[in-house]
């Protein structure tokens, strides 16, 4: 007989499990697995989380040991001078002599204006200060003419003064004879027109001694302490002499400086004025990179900090070594053509940025150029502190080997005291002391 417990009238089979028995047989192959499961996931997130902590303390260590002493920004791009070709002197294109990438040297020809109208104009001062040298000239020897003159007046005054003497003599001498009947009035009235004739001629002698003197005057103060080439009238004359040998001699544009040639907008046969853009030179080895920097990166930058710089031009391969040269006085906002008004509707800070100059080597510049406005991505090494965030003394002046202005005014007063020693002539020369002609500038 069976000891399990069954139902009356409900076939039981032989291997049955009872009823109450079946859930715990059930657990006994579950909980080993689940057990195994929460193993595994605790491990993976003891795992995750010690490669968390230690993913954030080497970028911790990153940033406190290297980052921190480093400062970079994409926003950063080369500059240049852009030198413009402008005609000092207005007047038709004669010849144009370089075109667009061109290197020029300095001191080549860039543009050549029509030199007829300036030469005309030149022939005319050339004459007009020949005139004024001669006229000044005429002044000099005038006080030779105007001193003979008060020479011949004084000798006027004293033949008067001998007449009036005569005159007075000879009234006295029939004043006494008339008492007698020996002169008759009509004699003695003629003697007395004499005396006065005589006085009236001694006063005429005596104003012209004075006028003559008057001349004199006023003539020596054209003349004294002044020698002729230092006449001021002369002087206007060499003047504009001076600036129409300057008006031909400007009428050739050259370049300043050596560089290639961009933005050519001049054309053969058009009329310029003076001050008209013609042509750019941009000299591509003084250029530097302008690196905008967050106003939040330049609590560290200071002038003098290395710079490594990268063009995308030429990649990663090639990093240029600069220096920073100098941070800008105020942000780009604050000098853009239409400034922001903060102080009216709503606002929402933006963080500004400050452009920092960077000067860079000049043989790498060399060996591979770079041209305005390309990008460059610029990394400042600010470990050394010690340096400026402004400029203290001024920058030293790049040197032009072009300085074309002081060799052509230099011979253009060459040519105005060539001009004023013709009209000079001997005698004038040794009489107004000349020993060097010295033409004001």
């Amino acid at each position: 007989m069976n000891d399990s417990t069954s139902t009356p009238g409900v076939p039981v089979a032989p291997n049955a499990v009872p009823a109450a028995s079946a859930p715990a047989a059930a657990q006994q192959p579950v909980k080993p697995a689940r057990s195994a499961a929460q193993s595994k996931r605790k491990k993976a997130l003891t795992a995750l989380a010690t490669v968390v902590v230690l993913a954030g303390l080497g970028w911790g260590a990153y940033e406190y040991l290297v980052a921190s002493h480093y400062e970079s920004t994409d926003n950063a791009y080369v500059q240049g001078n852009v030198i413009q070709i402008t005609p000092q002197i207005g007047g038709t294109v004669k010849a144009v002599m370089a075109d667009d990438t061109d290197f020029v040297k300095a001191g080549q020809a860039l543009v050549q204006l029509d030199p007829a109208d300036a030469k005309v104009a030149l022939d005319q001062s050339e004459a007009a200060l020949a005139q004024a040298v001669r006229q000044a000239r005429t002044l000099y020897a005038n006080n030779g003419s105007l001193q003979a003159q008060i020479t011949l007046r004084s000798a006027d005054v004293v033949k008067a003064r001998s007449d009036i003497a005569r005159a007075t003599d000879d009234l006295a001498r029939r004043q006494s004879l008339t008492g007698i009947g020996a002169v008759s009035a009509e004699e003695l009235g003629h003697a007395q027109s004499q005396l006065q004739n005589a006085k009236s001629g001694l006063a005429a002698a005596e104003a012209g001694v004075t006028a003559a003197r008057e001349q004199l005057g006023s003539n020596q103060a054209l003349t004294d302490g002044i020698s002729i080439e230092q006449n001021p009238n002369v002087q206007a004359a060499a003047a504009r002499m001076r600036e129409a040998l300057l008006a031909t001699q400007r009428s050739s544009l050259v370049s300043p400086v050596d560089g290639y040639v961009a933005r050519r907008t001049v054309q053969i046969g058009q009329r310029v004025a003076a001050g008209a853009p013609m042509m750019a030179i941009v000299p591509l080895n003084q250029v530097w990179v302008d690196a905008n920097f967050k106003e939040v990166q330049l609590r560290n930058i200071r002038i003098g900090q290395p710079v490594k710089v990268v063009a995308d031009l030429y990649g990663t391969k090639l990093a240029y070594k600069g220096v920073v040269s100098g941070l800008g006085v105020g942000t780009g906002a604050a000098f853009s053509l239409l400034p922001a008004q903060n102080a009216t509707g709503n606002w929402i800070k933006v963080v500004q940025r400050v452009p920092v100059r960077i000067a860079l080597d000049a043989q790498q510049l060399a060996d591979n150029p770079l041209r305005v406005g390309l990008s460059m991505v610029a990394e400042v090494d600010v470990s050394n502190k010690d340096g400026k965030t402004l400029a203290g003394a001024p920058r030293t002046p790049v040197a032009t080997p072009a300085a074309q202005a002081p060799a052509a005014d230099d011979a253009a007063s060459d040519q105005v005291r060539r001009v004023i020693a013709a009209n000079l002539g001997k005698a004038p020369l040794q009489a107004a002391g000349f020993q060097s002609v010295a033409v004001r500038r």
